[in-house]
């Protein structure tokens, strides 16, 4: 199997470079890696000390974010590393400066690995959630490179814990730590003899609190609320839509209405705005009306600031999850203790399902099962503010695993001495 997966990414490899060349979004993918070695070999010297932060895309990098950031004021004289695997994270951070290298990580050849490895030179490896590269592990474990894996989830139907995913299990003691998410995950690990794993839970929790010690104030939009009960739609899609605006359209109830869509091109923007019969505003028309407050309807045609739009809610509708696209982030407006809205797909959302079992999120599965539940949260302060609650208290609960996993990193400083591999 691990010879079939060896020619599977070469061939994937060659069919990229061809759909790249009309498809936007895999033309990045393939372009931002035809510099990554010549950036390497640039702005790394073989006398520096390296930290390797991997994520696969924007929401991993967020979910691992404050163990990066923990482990810059802990390595202060080391040089960061940071890769994804998605343009979608590389294109929005790669300016960041949140570490000292961003860049793709090339595909997972052999080659590649050996190459990669050799030029980051990394004495401390850290892969978030999901991120499992067999050639890139076992060139990390042949040179004894300290590798944990954070913020990681397993289920059974992973090839792990198949009768045919030996060589896979094998790419897992690559690690010599695993930081699993809940119980289930460690569970599954140890059934298959790997030990070296605690459950520190999810690091998007500590990343989500983080929210709450920030200055989230927006003027225009305090101004567009005008104090009155205000819904907001995040990350919204067609099929959300169809849920939201006729209930928009319909609704008597005396309150404002925020729309954040996934999808923010001016064609698709205008077309919904068309769809809406109250009074609607754009984000991008701000420079065209003073008072904001005479609209009922306003839509983000921007990003990067939907965050701080969600400490103005008091009813939060998360998209995603009435088509195939996949929820979006709920913790972000749970953080706020308010009420979450979300569609009938989220299993796999391990957040989602544990609050919907709780009552913090509201699963609807139709136009009318929203129309219900939206006029419940809306005419009733009481349902309202005890459903916020759960969220409040569900965020708060569970928002130390930085803490476990920087714990872990603290005591073991020698690992960035090259001691051997001891997994």
């Amino acid at each position: 199997m691990y010879f079939i997966y060896n020619i599977l990414v070469y061939i994937a490899g060659f069919f990229l470079k061809i759909v790249a060349l009309f498809h936007k979004k895999l033309g990045l993918f393939v372009q931002g890696r035809k510099t990554v070695f010549e950036i390497l070999s640039n702005q790394l010297k073989k006398e520096d000390s390296v930290v390797w932060f991997h994520t696969a895309s924007l929401g991993e990098y967020e979910q691992g974010l404050p163990v990066l950031e923990s482990l810059k004021e802990l390595y202060p004289t080391h040089k960061f590393v940071l890769t994804f695997f998605s343009p979608s994270g590389y294109e929005v951070k790669k300016d960041s400066g949140v570490a000292d290298i961003i860049t793709y990580l090339p595909l997972d050849t052999k080659a590649n690995a050996k190459r990669f490895i050799k030029l980051v030179h990394p004495e401390l490896v850290v892969f978030v959630k999901y991120e499992f590269w067999p050639n890139y592990l076992a060139e990390l474990k042949k040179q004894h490179i300290h590798t944990i894996s954070i913020s990681t989830i397993f289920r059974s139907s992973q090839a792990f814990f198949k009768s045919y995913g030996g060589w896979m299990r094998k790419s897992l003691h690559a690690f010599n730590h695993i930081f699993v998410q809940d119980e289930t995950s460690k569970q599954l690990l140890e059934n298959i003899n790997y030990k070296n794993v605690t459950i520190s839970g999810d690091t998007r929790f500590d990343r989500v609190l983080e929210i709450l010690q920030r200055d989230n104030s927006l003027p225009f939009i305090a101004n567009f609320k005008n104090d009155k009960t205000t819904v907001v739609i995040g990350s919204s899609w067609a099929e959300d839509e169809a849920l939201f605006v006729p209930f928009i359209n319909s609704s008597k109830e005396d309150c404002k209405y925020i729309i954040a869509p996934h999808n923010i091109k001016s064609q698709e923007i205008q077309k919904l705005k068309n769809s809406i019969t109250k009074s609607t505003v754009l984000f991008s028309e701000l420079d065209q009306h003073k008072d904001l407050s005479q609209f009922d309807v306003f839509i983000v045609d921007t990003i990067g600031i939907l965050t701080k739009i969600y400490s103005y809610a008091a009813i939060a509708y998360i998209g995603g999850g009435m088509g195939s696209t996949g929820l979006h982030n709920t913790l972000e407006p749970a953080v706020f203790g308010i009420p979450v809205v979300i569609g009938k797909h989220y299993a796999g959302f391990k957040e989602a399902e544990d609050l919907v079992k709780l009552g913090g999120v509201l699963s609807v599965k139709s136009p009318a099962a929203f129309q219900n539940t939206l006029s419940n949260l809306l005419k009733d302060t009481n349902f309202r503010a005890s459903v916020g609650i759960i969220n409040h208290n569900y965020v708060h609960a569970n928002g130390n695993a930085s803490e476990i996993i920087m714990a872990y990193l603290s005591k073991k400083q020698e690992i960035l001495k090259k001691l051997p591999f001891n997994c």
